[in-house]
């Protein structure tokens, strides 16, 4: 049993322990996702050392110190995505004016899903203002024509590699571009969206590649995709919206990065994690699907959707805006190791800030 534990400890840490190296690798980079998991794990080992350990034994001692800073570290990546933390945005006041929100659904419906149903349901019971899918190729692109009737203002690009993506608006779109900023073959949309009050607001929408064996075995090609756009959406003072699946996890190195370069802010911290992906397993859950803004908005509402047949939940935010710019609560910031890092990642992958479309600008 001692064995055992020693074993288990010594995985424990060496899985809290990889992902501090800036290697893109997937099986490092993987490592940031199960931070919850780990945790758990982390603590039930501490509660059972605590039970069979001699602690008359230096060695003992030793390995719970270890566990225990293990468990302390993961704690401090996903405390802020939980009710424990201070809110990062402001809730948006009642009296906010209807007109002043926007509402965003975000849908990866995972490409062989036939249960399009789900989804366009759910567009009529809750009414977004935006429809964003991932993973729609022709087929998905046929189910959802229906909801052009209410949301007639579309940008598509239908693929048959689980990155076509399409947006369905109710509110005007103008300067919509498709862009293929990294990798010829995964699309990011970019558009002008104009509020019911005339005020426009920029939005990009993504789907970068994740580091996996089967795709990309390095994370770079998504780092740099994240790295340019956070890196263009910083030069500007207009409203912004970032959205997508990001395949990365709010607390990681790369999204902290690309919130620290952007200056958008994250409506989770202090609200939860809405772990949207993977919807079949339980236990296996972690945040992949995103939105990110700019401090011209506040947050209405944000909840994660029933299940649509997807191996992710669709995620649901309403924002108020607010055009003075919201009393919202300090975002992140770079310094000049991140800086580096940034500039290293996408001379690598040959993509610069200029390559990012900037609708309105």
């Amino acid at each position: 049993m001692t064995l055992t534990l020693f074993v288990l400890s010594c995985l424990v840490v060496l899985a809290t322990t990889l992902p501090l190296l800036r290697h893109s690798h997937w099986l490092v980079r993987g490592l940031d996702f199960p931070r919850l998991q780990l945790a758990v794990l982390a603590a039930l080992l501490l509660a059972t050392q605590a039970w069979l350990l001699d602690y008359g034994q230096p060695a003992a001692w030793l390995m719970s110190a270890a566990v225990l800073a293990a468990l302390c570290w993961q704690l401090r990546w996903i405390l802020p995505y939980t009710r424990l933390w201070r809110l990062e945005v402001a809730a948006a006041s009642l009296q906010v004016e209807p007109e002043r929100h926007i509402s965003i659904l975000t849908a990866n419906v995972l490409t062989p899903n036939r249960q399009a149903h789900q989804l366009i349901a759910l567009v009529h019971q809750y009414q977004p203002d935006i429809l964003v899918t991932l993973e729609s190729d022709h087929w998905w692109e046929g189910q959802l024509a229906e909801l052009e009737q209410d949301m007639p203002y579309t940008i598509k690009c239908p693929l048959d590699n689980l990155y076509g993506m399409h947006v369905y608006s109710r509110l005007p779109l103008e300067d919509t571009t498709i862009d293929f900023l990294v990798e010829d073959d995964v699309p990011s949309m970019h558009a002008l969206v104009w509020l019911r009050t005339g005020d426009s607001v920029r939005m990009h929408f993504l789907h970068p590649a994740p580091p996996s064996p089967t795709e990309n075995p390095e994370s770079a090609e998504r780092d740099a995709e994240l790295i340019v756009v956070a890196r263009s959406v910083a030069d500007s003072d207009q409203p912004l919206i970032v959205t997508g699946d990001l395949n990365d996890v709010a607390w990681s190195r790369t999204t902290r990065l690309f919130r620290k370069l952007s200056g958008l802010l994250d409506p989770r911290v202090g609200r939860g994690m809405f772990n949207t992906f993977h919807a079949g397993y339980p236990l296996l859950r972690w945040p992949l699907d995103h939105l990110f803004h700019s401090e011209h908005f506040t947050v209405a509402c944000i909840q994660r959707m029933p299940h649509i047949g997807s191996d992710h939940f669709p995620l649901f935010t309403r924002l108020a805006f607010n055009p003075a710019r919201s009393a919202n609560g300090e975002g992140l910031e770079a310094d000049a190791d991140d800086r580096q890092f940034a500039r290293e990642i996408t001379r690598e992958q040959n993509v610069e800030k200029a390559d990012v479309p900037a609708p309105g600008a």
